[in-house]
């Protein structure tokens, strides 16, 4: 039995994880109504966007893996573009502010395309305006404050506070809202309404577009009507990498889902059997992993329609095995790449007929642009700050362009139906994290929750801790820093469950369909069975 057992949801029905208790129980309320993975995972999106504002909202993106019982997976990108009518930047853009509120928001179309697959495909009987119950009545009726909230509250209060409406949305009163106290956002809770009331595209091109599009432009935000009326999520095929004796799926460019697969086609040539686990080999096997992939992300990950990504040739066999064979196992690469920052929370679900969602929301920093959009209450996102300045970069910002992001939810398929259902905040650390779960689970057999609760790394510079240093937490113990300091990494130790270390979730489905799940420790999140 796990030493976590405590911890860990078990079900042989159906099953939701996400990082905030009210919004998994969304999602378990319309799983006990009959809803399907889709309905109850908008469900938990919708009430997720009220009870986590600092990771996700209206004002971000969204990423969906979908799989029916029979393992066929389709995803959704939900990414917005650049404004057609940009700024000249003289120099870098800005990280906050409302010149960093560049691109749309394509989460709330994500939803209605996963909608649209849940009628269709899957004879969805929910209604619409039934899966933003919860979360309208979260943003009026309010919710206690968490622990991560304030704690991200906290730490970006002084650089957040003078920004267009963030005071008056998320600190009134009194400037600081304490663990635990009532936090309502009525004017979000119209907004939902209006959501709830006229469909996805009310959004984009209704009313509540003309409001959010008078607001930013008030801010200062190149963002138009005419570039939400434009904005709108992809379905496409996943990528692919086999793992053991299953299959790894992910999304494609401009996300790194391609980086997380390249790690673990790297990993599946060394044999993890012989690598104890939470020992120096296997944290410098899985970092000089990393190191092979980030190369190659920074190199040529961006958006394919505006400059070809080889993802056929970086997930082919020649180059994993050319990049496993450059691994030293006794010597680390040097590191001198640039950090990527971005906080983002994870949902997954599975329901009783076996299908299956892992979905990632995001708003890129933690609190975005620390812009509200004029009076409704939606605080837009940062991700236009990823773009380079830089006319002959990959990532160069360009009007109608989607930046490069670095969410990336999957799936592991076993006998080619899903298994394992995943993903994580943390830009940068999200395929570092999943390297390490997804071996603890697949390679060493561990429950969800014991993987979750061990030592994780992160690997470059943090809001923290300028270095770029190997970030790791303390309780993988002395003889693994000193081992690691020997083989040429620059270890720097940060605390036991870290927040820095990511929020990840993960649900397991064994072929008798009984369900194991948990969120990770680190969060206030939870797994709940039906």
């Amino acid at each position: 039995m796990s030493l976590y057992s405590s911890q860990l949801a078990t079900s042989t029905k159906a099953m939701v994880t996400s990082p905030h208790t009210l919004a998994s129980a969304a999602g378990l309320e319309v799983l006990k109504a009959g809803g399907n993975a889709i309905e109850a995972a908008i469900a938990v999106a919708t009430a997720l966007s009220v009870t986590y504002p600092h990771f996700n909202g209206l004002g971000g993106d969204a990423f969906w893996v979908i799989s029916d019982q029979s393992g066929a997976v389709q995803t959704i990108s939900g990414i917005g573009q650049a404004a057609a009518q940009l700024p000249d930047f003289s120099g870098a853009i800005p990280q906050r502010g409302a010149r960093s509120a560049l691109t749309t928001a394509a989460a709330v179309d994500s939803w209605d395309q996963a909608y649209q697959i849940s009628k269709t495909q899957w004879r969805g009987k929910q209604s619409w305006p039934s899966l933003f119950n919860r979360a309208i009545e979260y943003a009026s009726v309010g919710f206690p404050v968490t622990e991560s909230q304030h704690f991200w509250q906290r730490l970006r209060g002084n650089v957040l506070r003078d920004l267009s409406g963030f005071s008056e949305t998320f600190a009134p009163d009194s400037g600081l809202l304490n663990i635990g106290e009532r936090f309502t956002q009525p004017q979000l809770a119209k907004s939902l309404e209006r959501i709830a009331q006229y469909g996805a595209r009310e959004f984009y091109e209704g009313d509540l577009a003309t409001d959010i599009a008078s607001g930013l432009e008030k801010a200062g935000s190149p963002i138009k009507l005419a570039d939400l009326v434009h904005t709108h999520a992809r379905v496409e095929s996943p990528l692919r990498v086999a793992y053991r004796d299953g299959e790894l799926v992910s999304l494609r460019p401009p996300t790194q889902g391609v980086t997380t697969l390249q790690i673990m086609g790297i990993l599946q040539r060394f044999d993890m059997s012989a690598i104890a686990e939470g020992s120096a080999d296997y944290y410098h096997l899985l970092v000089e992993a990393v190191k092979c992939a980030f190369r190659d992300r920074d190199r040529l990950v961006c958006d394919p329609d505006f400059k070809s990504v080889p993802i056929d040739h970086m997930l082919s066999p020649a180059v994993l095995d050319a990049h496993a064979r450059s691994i030293h196992l006794q010597h680390a690469r040097a590191w001198p790449e640039v950090f990527k920052h971005g906080d983002t929370a994870f949902i997954g679900v599975c329901d009783q007929e076996g299908r299956c969602i892992s979905l990632l929301q995001t708003i890129y920093f933690d609190w975005g642009s620390g812009i509200v959009a004029g009076d409704t209450g939606i605080l837009w996102h940062n991700r236009g700050a990823s773009f380079s300045t830089d006319p002959l970069h990959h990532n160069a910002l360009q009007s109608g362009k989607r930046p490069f992001h670095t969410l990336n939810p999957g799936m592991y398929l076993k006998e080619g139906r899903p298994h394992l259902l995943f993903g994580t905040q943390g830009a940068d650390g999200q395929p570092q994290t999943l390297a390490a779960i997804l071996t603890r689970l697949i390679d060493y057999q561990m429950d969800p929750y014991t993987a979750l609760a061990r030592p994780r790394f992160l690997l470059g510079k943090t809001f923290s801790d300028t270095r770029d240093a190997l970030k790791l937490e303390e309780d993988a113990g002395s003889s693994v820093f000193a081992e690691l300091t020997a083989r040429g990494h620059e270890v720097s130790a940060i605390p036991a469950q870290s927040q820095l270390a990511g929020h990840p979730g993960v649900i397991r489905i064994d072929a008798d369909h009984t369900l194991t799940g948990a969120h990770d420790p680190r969060s206030n999140g939870l797994a709940i069975g039906l």
